[in-house]
């Protein structure tokens, strides 16, 4: 049997909601599969956890994540701790400490829910977003603080080895898509340095993917062409800022943050790679039961293609989208559904799949 060590990140608000909804599910597809399992570790690096400690994650704990398969990650965020303390406490020094530079958001309407666009068919897209450097490297500073001539810097940092990598990636990924098109995100006309670079680089990985058809588009006139024209993308390459807010967009006119997932990959498998829900820590929602784990169920489905496991992601996609289908939806998507009642629907989809009933399904995982 082929086992998969896990690290569970939940991390704040409704992380640790969706990561448990997620378990639960992973553990179902395993037993019933019966080819493999997940061993979870549970991580407490959340906010609350800093609040007490002074730090999100212990000595060593970046490294420690090395000995993994994948890590599963809620969220990061608390009303109590600033937002770039948080998210510089946790998620980045992840990803960047484990160089999980391609971060994939697909987006797509799923059945059964609603988007806000009359020609929603056109949205089936990906997003592919630079995750290592760019405008959150992390450089700059800020100096003679309390002083009216008070400065604050931020360096948007883009290398060839970085650029060009991404790039790759991105015709990589495009050349699996029925439609083998990429759309160079950029704005080039007013970054005249990182962003240029960034174009010219990928006019040259295009000479090596003749069969993978491009464009370009200025980051702000993408948002109209997503809205206006959904059906002319498909594939989308753009820097880590950019990206960020394009995902966002995407997942709105897909009907919500809660049904969008996420993948921190480190291509070449030196490191373990992080999946994660976009939705956020949703104080407003946390711990009322009410949070939409289908984003975390789609995370899991792009953790287990990750991993080699692709009958066990079909599967669980398609009872992901029957669950939908049928209307078992949560608040957010108009629907009256809990965060509960949607993971058993999904689980109950799963046993009917793999022609098992919950009965047998608890037999077997005793034994």
């Amino acid at each position: 049997m082929r086992e998969y060590r896990l690290a569970a990140i939940p991390g704040d608000g409704i992380g640790t909601e969706v990561i448990a909804a997620g378990l639960e599910v992973l553990d179902l597809v395993s037993a019933l599969d019966g080819g493999f399992r997940f061993e979870a570790e549970h991580l407490p690096w959340s906010s609350e956890y800093y609040l007490k400690h002074g730090y999100y994650i212990p000595a060593g704990g970046v490294d420690y994540l090395k000995g993994f398969d994948a890590i599963f990650f809620g969220a990061v965020g608390s009303q109590q701790v600033p937002d770039h303390v948080s998210l510089w406490g946790l998620r980045l020094p992840i990803a960047q400490g484990l160089d999980q530079y391609a971060n994939v958001r697909p987006a797509r309407v799923l059945p059964g829910v609603g988007s806000p666009l009359k020609r929603s068919e056109g949205v089936d897209w990906v997003i592919i977003r630079e995750n290592s450097e760019g405008e959150y490297a992390g450089n700059g500073g800020r100096t003679h603080q309390g002083f009216p001539h008070e400065v604050g810097t931020e360096t948007a940092v883009f290398t060839r080895a970085g650029v060009e990598r991404i790039h790759r990636f991105a015709f990589e990924l495009a050349r699996t898509r029925e439609r083998k098109h990429l759309t160079l995100v950029t704005k080039s006309n007013a970054q005249r340095y990182g962003m240029v670079l960034w174009d010219e680089v990928f006019a040259e990985v295009a000479g090596d993917y003749p069969d993978v058809t491009t464009d370009r588009e200025l980051v702000d006139a993408v948002t109209t062409r997503m809205v206006a024209k959904p059906q002319s993308l498909d594939v989308l390459v753009a820097t880590n800022l950019h990206a960020d807010i394009l995902s966002d967009l995407a997942a709105a006119l897909s009907g919500s943050l809660g049904i969008a997932p996420t993948a921190n990959l480190n291509p070449e498998r030196q490191f373990p790679s992080m999946f994660e829900p976009i939705h956020g820590s949703a104080f407003d929602i946390a711990g009322k039961g009410l949070a939409n784990p289908v984003a975390t169920f789609w995370t899991a489905v792009m953790m287990l293609e990750h991993l080699g496991e692709d009958a066990a992601a079909t599967r669980l996609m398609a009872a992901i989208e029957s669950v939908t289908a049928a209307g078992v939806l949560t608040g957010d998507l108009g629907g009256t559904a809990t965060t509960a009642e949607v993971t058993q629907a999904v689980c109950e989809r799963l046993r009917a799949a793999y022609g098992a009933t919950e009965e047998a399904d608890a037999q077997r995982s005793a034994s």
